[in-house]
């Protein structure tokens, strides 16, 4: 579909999560994950998406990516649907702090935006999500089966004045005090 009807307004309604995909004038792809509160995209028309940026990894990959080529994809997941909504589309990046300020979370409106003009729109079948059993609470992997942030922080970056628990500190000290 060339816009988004009532099931697509419905299914971003929902969405806690999305993967927006973007590309380099050189043709480098990027895929950055989005997450908020459900429903955090906003849809401005049937035609006009605006998705909050957020406080991230600080490589602004996505946004460069967008001044170079404003194609992108966006694929939404809502928690226990298998289906999931793909849209396509040009992106621009928006600083405006009135179109910014309905996007805020615990208070704090984000100070970028990305404004994704609809090119086209559809629910994408549930074949894959089915296959790999995603919401399926059995197939979680446990925690301590996977090392943390931290300890990969050590392992692959070898700071020699760093401990993994100093590297879980700062990293748990960032996500409690930098998501918004």
């Amino acid at each position: 579909m060339p816009a988004l009807d009532d099931h697509a307004r419905r299914f971003i309604a929902l969405s806690p999560f999305l993967c927006l995909a973007s590309s380099a004038a050189d043709g480098r792809a990027d895929v950055s994950p989005r997450g908020d509160p459900p429903g955090f995209v906003a849809v401005l028309d049937e035609r006009t998406l605006l998705i909050p940026e957020r406080k991230g990894n600080r490589r602004a990959d996505t946004m460069l990516n967008i001044v170079e080529n404003p194609a992108v994809g966006l694929i939404f997941f809502v928690p226990g649907i298998d289906e999931t909504l793909r849209i396509n589309g040009r992106a621009t990046i928006v600083d405006d702090p009135a179109l910014l300020a309905p996007l805020a979370v615990d208070g704090k409106a984000p100070a970028l935006g990305v404004r994704v003009a609809v090119d086209e729109v559809f629910l994408h079948c549930a074949k894959a999500l089915i296959r790999s059993r995603l919401w399926d609470p059995e197939r979680r992997i446990e925690r301590a089966d996977f090392p943390t942030l931290g300890r990969i922080i050590v392992d692959q970056l070898a700071p020699d004045d760093m401990t993994v628990e100093a590297a879980e500190r700062i990293v748990a000290d960032n996500y409690k005090t930098e998501l918004y």
